[in-house]
């Protein structure tokens, strides 16, 4: 008369709860296998800024967070980890193909802040590795097609872009919404695999194509201390110039670490 739970439904429920842990441990580590095979395959999704990404002293699921690999379906792509889903931004925008996820006019948003009061990437705050293997297709005759970036709070700013010119063949690292004053580029063919990673180290951002650097980029803190970051995008930016139905970004193997590289 209580209400308080007998000790035997006390018991089926740490029971029902080991055996979701065990679960989701058995996952962690099926996914870590998968992530560690990444740099024997002819398309490493991985190439760190420094030589020594794949060797053997490289743990590369060490901070390890985040993995959006083939778990596609509908809007929502999933993290191979159980964590934070990504969600496409645009009925029939993306689609998942033998390539990786495939977007058109369309771009998937990775939750940081906007997921809510439990913010399982609160660390990229401060710091994080964003990494993803993508490729381009079409081409754009005026503008940039934005490929990954990270939004701030508010949704009017953003903290820093990568993003791809078509018309030069140019990588360019957008900080503060702004271009570097002088951005590094790297050659790109229309249709092959590129190796792209963020990095956030408290104030300073980087983006490397293929192990070159694109550049670096001081952010601004007398703008950005107040602002959290909102979310990851990937894919395009909603209302970018890189938006047209002209041109597609696919995407996969995307890694996000909670420290920097």
């Amino acid at each position: 008369g209580s209400g308080k739970p007998s000790l035997g439904m006390v018991s089926v429920l740490l029971t029902e709860q080991l055996k979701r842990v065990k679960e989701v441990l058995a996952t962690w580590k099926k996914v870590d296998d998968t992530v560690s095979q990444l740099c024997s395959t002819s398309s490493a999704a991985v190439s760190a800024p420094i030589d020594t990404a794949c060797s053997t002293n490289f743990n590369i699921t060490a901070g390890l967070v985040g993995f959006l690999s083939g778990n596609f379906s509908g809007k929502t792509w999933r993290d191979e980890y159980l964590g934070v889903n990504a969600t496409v931004k645009k009925d029939g925008g993306a689609e998942l193909t033998d390539n990786g996820v495939q977007f058109q006019g369309a771009l998937a948003e990775w939750p940081v802040g906007k997921q809510g009061e439990n913010q399982l990437y609160h660390f990229a705050n401060y710091s994080f590795t964003l990494v993803a293997t993508v490729s381009i297709q079409g081409e754009l005759k005026k503008g940039t097609i934005p490929v990954m970036g990270v939004r701030l709070d508010g949704e009017e700013e953003k903290l820093m872009e990568l993003s791809y010119n078509s018309e030069n063949n140019e990588w360019n690292l957008l900080p503060g919404g702004e271009d570097a004053e002088e951005p590094s580029s790297t050659l790109a063919t229309e249709g092959s695999q590129h190796v792209v990673i963020l990095i956030r180290n408290d104030t300073q951002g980087s983006a490397y194509v293929d192990g070159q650097s694109v550049g670096n980029a001081p952010f601004q803190l007398t703008n950005a201390n107040s602002k959290e970051i909102s979310h990851f995008y990937i894919g395009g930016d909603a209302g970018g110039a890189g938006s047209g139905e002209d041109v597609s970004v696919t995407v996969k193997n995307v890694l996000l670490y909670n420290r920097p590289l």
